[in-house]
């Protein structure tokens, strides 16, 4: 009897069915790690993913989450002022409110025009004979391009790309861009020749009080300064002062993770920021040079109160991390599993168990998954801002954490990336990588062009 079949259409079949025996099989996630703050994961996915606070937090943080959120959002005004709390402002500043950085708890874009709030700031500093740094004599610790009424701002930004051509081995181009910057129109002065400058752009703010929950001693166990298992990898700590207690603490937040608390960055934000002193920093952010010209009204001694300083960092501490998207799907599976072989997990560690935080007992004992391991690493050359911050040398950055990374868009309407939002996706930040990074980077840029779509796609699920 003939065969109604084909010989062409029994060699499809046998080329399918081989192709099915050879699919590649991945271990599905865990349910933990698709809750990536634990007991206090949020699930929406909305434009308002980062303004949640955490679901397992009693009725009285609650209230104070609110109220904190007021405040952060609320723009401070020139003293004196008929709304006493909220007066105060510069006389130089970056921003007005909190939010004008974090835009709905998310991360900012290097953009800076004229009369506008920037979410990207500059801190500034000259050398020592002693190897550390100081502040710019006329400029202080950080440039502020806004100012009150009467007062003449300290100048002007300007932000330049140049375009650097580049190809994967498959053939594959890219391109990236470098920032260029210029000061212009100083008002106080000349900057000293030997100025070094490091610009920040202001990331998302969720999980930050799950990372002070993190014990010490298990950021310190993923630390080898000195190389010694030859990974290529050699994280180290930052140490700074803990202005309250006066004693040295370990580093966890910022770029160079230069502060040891959440309630000392909220501080620092306040008065670099804002112009605003409270109690951990009484100083006004003006240099000698400046005060001369400078005789405004204070809005009080200090302006922001300490029920204002603890609310805000309250609600800072306790904003929710966002649940994953598609964790199981087949792509993100291959990217995860390609993202471990190729080493990014050696410092952007998947969890962490927390241990005890003071203030916010529903934090402890929570499995979490940051993607960070909160330790300075040289980033090479191309990435070096060249400016010293405690103990981090000018070419090493924090680990940031990765969780919320691929909502950024959703939220914030874009998706540049790193300390200076040069990166404008995870590709570019990811090609960006050097000095203990570099055979990593490599390695990535060695991956079949749907490897790479792959890992890109698994980190924009976290």
């Amino acid at each position: 009897m003939r065969s109604i079949f084909s010989i062409p259409f029994l060699l499809g079949i046998l080329s399918i069915l081989n192709s099915c025996g050879n699919k590649q099989t991945y271990e599905a996630v865990s349910e933990s790690a698709i809750y990536p703050g634990g007991a206090t994961t949020t699930d929406d996915f909305s434009v308002n993913a980062f303004g949640h606070a955490a679901p397992n937090i009693s009725d009285d943080k609650q209230m104070q989450f609110v109220t904190g959120n007021a405040f952060f959002k609320r723009n401070w005004v020139t003293a004196p002022s008929s709304t006493a709390d909220l007066d105060g402002l510069g006389a130089l500043f970056n921003a007005k409110s909190c939010s004008s950085c974090h835009f709905l708890d998310g991360k900012g874009e290097p953009g800076f025009e004229k009369g506008q709030s920037s979410a990207l700031l500059f801190r500034l500093s000259v050398p020592t004979t002693d190897n550390k740094t100081k502040a710019e004599p006329n400029y202080g610790n950080q440039f502020n391009h806004l100012a009150i009424l009467g007062v003449k701002e300290e100048g002007d930004v300007r932000i330049e790309y140049k375009e650097i051509q580049g190809a994967y081995p498959d053939g594959e181009t890219y391109s990236l861009r470098k920032p260029i910057y210029s000061f212009t129109n100083l008002n106080y002065g000349e900057m000293q020749e030997d100025v070094m400058i490091s610009p920040r752009v202001a990331p998302h703010i969720i999980g930050l009080g799950l990372l002070e929950a993190i014990d010490e001693k298990d950021i310190l166990a993923l630390a080898d300064p000195e190389d010694k298992n030859k990974d290529g990898i050699s994280g180290r700590p930052n140490y700074v002062k803990n202005v309250a207690t006066k004693n040295l603490e370990l580093g966890r937040f910022g770029w160079k993770a230069n502060e040891p608390n959440v309630k000392q960055q909220v501080a620092a934000a306040f008065q670099g920021d804002m112009g605003l002193s409270s109690s951990l920093f009484s100083e006004e952010n003006e240099t000698r040079l400046q005060a001369q010209f400078i005789s405004t009204e204070t809005g009080g001694n200090p302006e922001v109160s300490d029920d204002i300083l603890e609310r805000v960092t309250l609600y800072s501490e306790v904003l929710a991390v966002p649940k994953r998207r598609d964790a199981n799907e087949e792509k993100n599976l291959s990217g995860q599993k390609l993202f471990n072989e190729i080493g990014c997990n050696n410092c952007h560690n998947p969890s962490f168990t927390t241990s005890k935080h003071d203030d916010i007992p529903e934090f402890n004992n929570q499995k979490i998954y940051p993607y960070t391991d909160l330790l300075l690493h040289d980033m090479g050359e191309d990435l070096a801002d060249n400016r010293p911050d405690g103990e981090a040398s000018g070419m090493e950055w924090r680990t940031p954490p990765l969780w919320g990374i691929g909502l950024v868009k959703t939220v914030n309407g874009h998706t540049t990336l790193l300390h200076d939002g040069r990166a404008r996706n995870v590709e570019e930040a990811i090609l960006w990588h050097g000095g203990e990074a570099e055979e990593i980077k490599n390695q990535f840029k060695n991956l079949s062009k749907t490897e790479r779509e792959n890992l890109i796609t698994f980190v924009n699920s976290l």
